[in-house]
């Protein structure tokens, strides 16, 4: 499959940003369906979260999990819901939660879920489904199933289920943004947007009918192939150079994950984006829905920085694991900004507001 990668550079479309839209005098405004604007959880999390000692990552935006001090190591945690989805979604909850983990140095340990199912919509064998894929998740990644809470409930017209994922980490082995320095580079593993891929062609189930059936089961099989979990990456690349930062990019795709990782490190970036990968069918999907990769959700990449000098290490010993990665671009200055080299110019990386998905699955995908 990875013989087949096209460099973004290479496509051609127009990078769509959504912005608020101004309401009227009188009207409240209304968060769209996405991500909270980041201006606004930094302000939330700053007015209301306080600070423990023993809370070694507070909360921030860019960070990925918090990680809690214990007197024999780190505990590292996590929680997020799966709202996109509804095939495989248990397997989902499981691996997206897993990566969050990962990208802090950390081993995914013990899994918790909560399971809101619909009302009329949801029964046994339904239920059943959903446990089996958190089970086969589970058991790939060595992690146990330990608790959680189901319901039925009214309001909802597709299952949601919020993962809680624990994981341990040593102390000399955890990996926090703040140690991204200017000069190193930036990795990203397998390409862009992995999961995007994979979720329309589920979802959709109109591409029946103008798209060939291999081609989407190919496209469905990316859940798996190359695969939406980066934690198998993550345990190599720390294991075998020095890695300064790592983050999972999801909602918003790369060009929010590399937004978040930056404010978190409190650093600049200069992206280049004829060095970043994206295979056939994400490119092929996208252009048909007039999506930017660079805003769908993304899963299945893994963004590293790590001094110029241990990226050779970290390419070398993913490609001898069958997983492609190349460096495309380096940390700067803060007050450098966040800057995209683009057919041989330089402009501001855009920011997606929300996931090319929800405005995909929001217009009914025409």
């Amino acid at each position: 499959m990875y013989d087949k990668l096209i460099f973004l550079g290479d496509l051609c479309g127009k990078i769509i940003i959504m912005n608020k839209k101004q309401t009227s005098e009188g009207t409240p405004f209304l968060y769209p369906v996405g991500k909270l604007p980041a201006e606004e959880l930094a302000r939330l999390l700053a007015k209301y979260t306080h600070h423990n000692q023993r809370v070694v990552v507070r909360p921030g935006v860019g960070r990925d999990a918090t990680v809690i001090s214990f007197p024999d190591g780190y505990l590292v945690a996590k929680t997020d819901p799966i709202t996109f989805a509804t095939d495989m979604i248990g397997w989902y909850v499981v691996h997206v939660n897993a990566n969050d983990v990962a990208v802090m140095g950390g081993i995914p340990r013990w899994f918790l879920a909560t399971v809101l199912l619909p009302e009329k919509k949801a029964g046994p064998s339904e239920v059943e489904a959903i446990f089996a894929q958190i089970s086969e998740a589970c058991e790939e990644l060595g992690v146990v199933l330990c608790g959680g809470h189901t319901e039925i409930t009214g309001g909802l017209d597709r299952p949601i289920i919020v993962g809680q994922m624990l994981g341990e980490v040593e102390r000399a082995k955890l990996i926090v943004p703040e140690r991204a320095c200017p000069g190193d580079d930036i990795l990203l593993t397998k390409g862009i947007a992995i999961e995007g891929t994979a979720l329309i062609a589920r979802e959709r189930g109109e591409l029946q009918q103008y798209l060939d059936e291999d081609f989407l089961r190919r496209c469905r099989n990316f859940l798996k192939d190359p695969g939406i979990s980066v934690v198998r990456e993550a345990r190599i690349a720390s294991r075998v150079a020095e890695v300064h930062a790592m983050h999972d990019p999801t909602e918003g795709g790369l060009a929010t994950g590399l937004h978040e990782l930056a404010w978190a490190a409190g650093v600049g970036m200069r992206v280049e984006m004829e060095k970043i990968f994206i295979l056939p069918e994400t490119a092929l999907l996208c252009q048909e829905f007039k999506l930017d990769p660079l805003g769908l959700i993304a899963s299945g990449a893994l963004l590293l920085v790590a001094p110029t000098e241990e990226s050779s290490k970290i390419i070398a010993a993913l490609a001898a694991e069958g997983i492609p990665v190349s460096v495309i671009g380096k940390i700067g200055e803060s007050e450098e900004g966040i800057k995209l080299l683009k057919q041989g110019k330089v402009e501001d990386l855009p920011l997606f507001k929300r996931d090319e998905v929800a405005r995909l699955f929001e217009r009914g995908g025409s």
